[in-house]
């Protein structure tokens, strides 16, 4: 159990999907049916279990993620908000995001989500190119996205969408069109990712025949610089590697996940931070589903963290963001020094890539293409 009075996070998997796209890594499966009354018993049994090892607390926000949770009926949804809502109390203003898809289906239940509790949504768009579109396996056409977006604006109070970029066959000026436009769609928010070809996923397998080519890093790297500097000039900064927002409009949920606070993790497959504990749920959603009948929660894993692997995930996911991390809190973490190579420290400031100022590290904007590599040379694992 914890004492922390910081606000804390709540995560709620739904893993299914209406189709697998091809890039896609994440915990989502397809089934012909679900049994909704099953399910939203046992997500309720798993939220009380998890509110049972972290009283004390108040959220701070909700993300629904998965999966597809807009395919979640929306009195699933509500019932999950009022029992968060019961267990923990709510912080004044609290972020409760659903992830959608852009399509007219799942479009139509905007309205009854934003009456179950949800105020912000993040719609996976993905491309502004139909034929971008087919490629990426997604269902949606530009027209049913755009008409989705439009219906989200009318509905929730914030709204996000994703895009991504450094497809095949697309060079900088068609992006940066693509990104332009985008942005005068109006949102506060937008999460912008460069492709990449993830294990265990049909791209993989193609690229694995030779059927998929790879995108030429320099290529990508023009076209991530070319990203910051629009999304900046347009007034939504970069504030994470990938997320650009108007000052304000940042994700409230994962910034509690990149400035390693807090956070309850429910659903198959689902992930939390707790007190200094790792926990994870059964992946499988059948596994999960019977973990909860049999023992009222669907945990696999609960790990005590040790104070090193602490520090090294402060510090992984605090670089991520411009405004760094407070070296002296990671060290608290580590119950020492912080896990930092003070030589590669030392080189990376000279060659630009990191700054230290009052015990505040940050990777800077010509660090920020490179950070993957600057992680691995300077934090200590």
């Amino acid at each position: 159990m914890t004492t922390d009075t910081n606000p804390l996070a709540l995560y709620v998997h739904w893993p299914f999907c209406v189709s697998k796209c091809p890039y896609c890594d994440f915990n989502s499966h397809i089934r012909e049916s679900v049994d909704q009354d099953a399910w939203r018993s046992a997500m309720l049994a798993d939220l009380a279990q998890e509110a049972a090892q972290l009283p004390g607390r108040k959220l701070g926000s909700i993300f629904f993620g998965g999966g597809t949770p807009s395919l979640m009926p929306p009195e699933t949804v509500a019932a999950v908000i009022a029992a968060a809502e019961r267990h923990w109390g709510f912080e004044p203003g609290i972020e409760i995001t659903l992830e959608a898809n852009p399509s007219s289906v799942e479009a139509a239940r905007f309205a009854d989500l934003a009456a179950a509790g949800v105020n912000r949504v993040s719609l996976g768009l993905q491309a502004l190119d139909d034929e971008a579109l087919r490629f990426l396996g997604r269902a949606h056409g530009v027209s049913e996205g755009l008409a989705a977006l439009e219906t989200a604006q009318s509905v929730f109070e914030r709204v996000s969408f994703d895009l991504i970029y450094a497809r095949p066959e697309q060079d900088l000026a068609a992006w940066e069109a693509e990104l332009n436009r985008a942005i005068g769609f109006g949102t506060e928010h937008l999460s912008l990712y460069q492709l990449t070809i993830e294990p265990g996923t049909r791209f993989a397998t193609l690229f694995e025949k030779g059927q998929l080519a790879a995108y030429d890093p320099d290529a990508a790297a023009d076209l991530f610089e070319a990203t910051r500097t629009i999304t900046a000039a347009s007034g939504l900064p970069a504030y994470e590697i990938s997320n650009h927002a108007r000052p304000g409009s940042e994700s409230r949920h994962n910034l509690i996940y990149w400035r390693y606070g807090d956070y309850a993790g429910i659903g198959p497959g689902a992930h939390g931070r707790r007190g200094g504990y790792a926990t994870m749920r059964h992946k499988k959603p059948e596994n999960w589903l019977g973990a909860v009948a049999r023992n009222g929660h669907g945990t696999q894993i609960e790990d005590a963290l040790t104070p090193q692997e602490r520090a090294v995930e402060a510090l992984v996911m605090g670089l991520r963001l411009p405004e760094g991390v407070d070296v002296a809190r990671v060290a608290a973490l580590a119950g020492g020094e912080a896990p930092l190579d003070q030589h590669a420290l030392a080189r990376m400031q000279e060659q630009g890539l990191v700054t230290l100022a009052s015990d505040r590290l940050s990777v800077t904007e010509a660090g920020m293409p490179v950070l993957e590599a600057i992680l691995r040379e300077l934090v200590i694992a």
